[in-house]
């Protein structure tokens, strides 16, 4: 029983020091609608933004992204996708690493 319990305080480690974590997708979600992030953003399409998916493939595996992506949702930026900045949007940083974490997990 010992063992076990190390073993799985272990495996919990792994995970969360590799970035691997659970997002509530249905409260990041209604944030993005209600922070208007779904009128140029789509999971799975281009639409004045990149697609999601296409963010989180581009981010894959860079321990920086969360971070970086929290920053660039709450001040806004411009030319890593073309020409076309993102505006800023001012929230509680909580709430653009949530967004962030979701984005980064699909």
């Amino acid at each position: 029983m010992k063992k076990s319990f190390v073993a799985c305080l272990v495996f919990s480690g792994f995970f969360f020091s590799h970035g691997v974590f659970a997002v509530d997708a249905a409260k990041a979600k209604k944030l993005a609608s209600k922070k208007m992030c779904l009128a140029c953003h789509a999971v799975d399409k281009k639409l004045v933004g990149p697609a999601y998916k296409d963010v989180a493939a581009k981010y894959k595996g860079d321990s920086k992204a969360v971070g970086m992506l929290t920053t660039k949702i709450i001040k806004g930026g411009s030319g890593s996708w073309g020409p076309i900045p993102m505006p800023p949007h001012p929230m509680p940083e909580a709430d653009a690493k949530l967004l962030a974490e979701w984005i980064l997990a699909m």
